[in-house]
């Protein structure tokens, strides 16, 4: 079953998903920013991810703003013509800026991982998959029970999860990748 929602993910213009997100974007932007749900809307990314679905895991759905950022100029006179206002790009990655904004509003959760879920003209929304380190379920599965050492606190504001380490520059290996550690 998870093959075939895989697939329907990776082109959704091609499959159902495309009709059932765009009638869903509309819902999600009038909502807040910041939105706990019960289940995952991607099961089987969010299972890839390490989700289970037992006591313990928390999924939040979470809106970002699209498109690069602009820098804040002063308005007296003229600009000068190399002065840089609209092509500033941020060292970090607007899906760690999402889970970061996600674990600032959920302090007692740990952030284990997060997934794309779709974007419109003006927003991408992810959901962020959380983990409470104090939880019995949690302590006790062997599987997850790393994320209860005190070196995994904070992790998000590291770049200790997957989209941190990318715009850490930690996704290369071998020739190439040697001083990027």
């Amino acid at each position: 079953m998870y093959k075939y929602i895989r697939d329907a993910w990776k082109n959704p213009s091609e499959s159902y998903v495309k009709e059932l997100m765009q009638s869903r974007a509309p819902v999600w932007r009038r909502e807040s920013v910041i939105n706990r749900i019960d289940r995952p809307t991607r099961i089987d990314r969010a299972r890839s991810l390490g989700y289970k679905a037992k006591k313990g895991y928390v999924v939040v759905r979470t809106r970002v703003r699209r498109g690069g950022m602009r820098k804040s100029r002063f308005t007296a006179g003229r600009k000068p013509k190399r002065m840089g206002v609209k092509k500033i790009t941020p060292k970090k990655s607007i899906q760690r800026i999402a889970e970061e904004r996600v674990a600032r509003k959920y302090p007692n959760l740990e952030v284990l991982n997060s997934y794309w879920l779709w974007e419109d003209g003006k927003f991408k929304f992810y959901e962020v998959i959380l983990v409470d380190p104090n939880h019995p379920s949690i302590k006790s599965d062997s599987k997850i029970n790393w994320i209860c050492e005190p070196q995994h606190t904070n992790r998000v504001f590291r770049g200790l999860t997957s989209a941190g380490k990318k715009s850490r520059g930690l996704r290369g290996k071998g020739k190439g990748a040697e001083k990027v550690r």
